[in-house]
């Protein structure tokens, strides 16, 4: 890449950095224009669903504006911004596959009719873990809670909740064409918000 072209997007950012830091709600609006569908084709890569590439670029850009006063400019913006996008999702990773792990602490009768015993490691969240999911859960509840009544449950039981699109169907009994379009719409609210609200974060 044109080292220039590199010198020049690096600057821009700082600039946009600075007058976001000084409340300036347009800068937060074109670095996430900037950054957002990068940011979400790398969480796409990682966890290989769109619904949770979203959700996960939502978080990213939350978490990345809520720490922005932390942000140095001895290196560039977007390498600080992927990093953080990275670790949260890797976070939601772990926190995925510790939920996918089932518990059995009951025997079965092998072939010779003996009783077996399967153990596998709990499914408890350690205290790390649970601090991150508590972190990520606040920092969405502000969100969720400036969202006009018609799409706060719905994402609530998206969200806090961790529903999957077929559960939130089945519990709200509506067709599941419905969660899609209204959680779609939710996410782009939730955009909105998010730039609007930063002040208060």
């Amino acid at each position: 890449m044109d080292q220039r072209k590199v010198s020049e997007r690096t600057k821009r950012d700082h600039e946009l950095v600075a007058r976001a830091l000084e409340g300036d709600q347009r800068a937060y609006t074109e670095l996430m224009a900037a950054y957002r569908d990068s940011i979400y084709f790398m969480m796409l890569k990682m966890v290989s669903s769109k619904d949770d590439a979203e959700d996960l670029t939502i978080e990213a850009f939350g978490k990345a504006f809520k720490r922005l006063a932390q942000y140095k400019p001895d290196y560039a913006f977007s390498t600080w911004l992927f990093k953080i996008a990275s670790n949260n999702c890797i976070d939601f990773m772990r926190r995925k596959r510790n939920a996918k792990m089932i518990s059995l602490d009951e025997g079965f009768n092998n072939d010779d009719g003996e009783d077996s015993v399967i153990e596998i490691k709990s499914t408890a969240l350690n205290p790390e873990q649970k601090l991150v999911k508590d972190q990520r859960i606040e920092e969405m509840r502000k969100i969720i809670d400036q969202l006009k009544p018609k799409y706060k449950l719905l994402v609530e039981l998206r969200y806090p909740k961790e529903l999957s699109y077929d559960e939130i169907a089945e519990e709200m009994q509506i067709p599941l064409g419905t969660v899609k379009a209204q959680l779609f719409r939710a996410r782009e609210l939730m955009h909105e918000i998010l730039k609007h609200s930063i002040k208060r974060i």
